[in-house]
């Protein structure tokens, strides 16, 4: 994703047309520099910036493939990034994103012991584990009313699209060129795991309805 802007855009996996919108966007208002000199790291990599402070990748997939926390652990300090703690919830909704990865990425957070936690927008610092951890558990329970929303609603047989029109992640006033792209990535994940669970079945016509 950061060799090139179309290598970013692979990540998100969107139709053309939103690709198409979302390409200027991501260089002219989030300044998107490409740099095919970038390089990977791992889970326990550990970066020495000297004086003492060595900064260690925590992965946390589920975002995205990559999606990494860091500890910076004679700090004290936890940077869950886009474990961010927000009531809009976890975010799922790109081609590179996993449903299940992240919330074991969720339950990794909770065993990571800091004085501080600080998330990569909107709640910012957070002081003391059994404050992260109140906060964790209301940020992952989004996923659990995700769900219950969805199940009641196939309780009669609908379609992907008709659950992307219905809306789950974002409110139905919300006008974003992304938004479907995102309900129906969500939707996605959630129909096949509760396809998985025997939770819903596939009607003839490709819909699905509650078992």
């Amino acid at each position: 994703g950061l060799h090139s802007l179309a290598g970013f855009m692979q990540v998100y996996g969107m139709p053309r047309d939103v690709e198409d919108a979302w390409r200027p966007q991501m260089v002219e208002e989030f300044h998107y520099v490409e740099r095919p000199d970038a390089t990977g790291f791992g889970d326990g990599d550990r970066f020495d910036l000297g004086a003492g402070v060595v900064v260690e990748v925590v992965h946390l997939a589920g975002h995205t493939r990559g999606h990494s926390g860091f500890l910076v652990d004679s700090e004290g300090v936890f940077f869950c990034a886009d474990v961010d703690l927000t009531g809009f919830g976890p975010y799922y909704g790109d081609h590179w994103s996993d449903l299940d990865e992240f919330e074991a990425a969720i339950e990794r957070c909770r065993t990571i012991e800091a004085r501080h936690y600080v998330t990569f927008h909107q709640k910012g610092v957070i002081d003391g584990q059994p404050e992260f951890v109140r906060l964790l558990d209301a940020f992952g329970a989004v996923i659990g009313r995700r769900e219950e929303a969805m199940l009641a609603f196939l309780a009669a047989p609908r379609s992907i699209e008709e659950m992307v029109i219905h809306r789950f992640v974002y409110r139905p006033t919300v006008e974003l060129t992304f938004a479907a792209h995102v309900e129906r990535r969500t939707a996605q994940q959630h129909v096949a795991r509760f396809v998985r669970r025997g939770q819903v079945v596939a009607t003839d016509d490709g819909r699905f309805v509650v078992a």
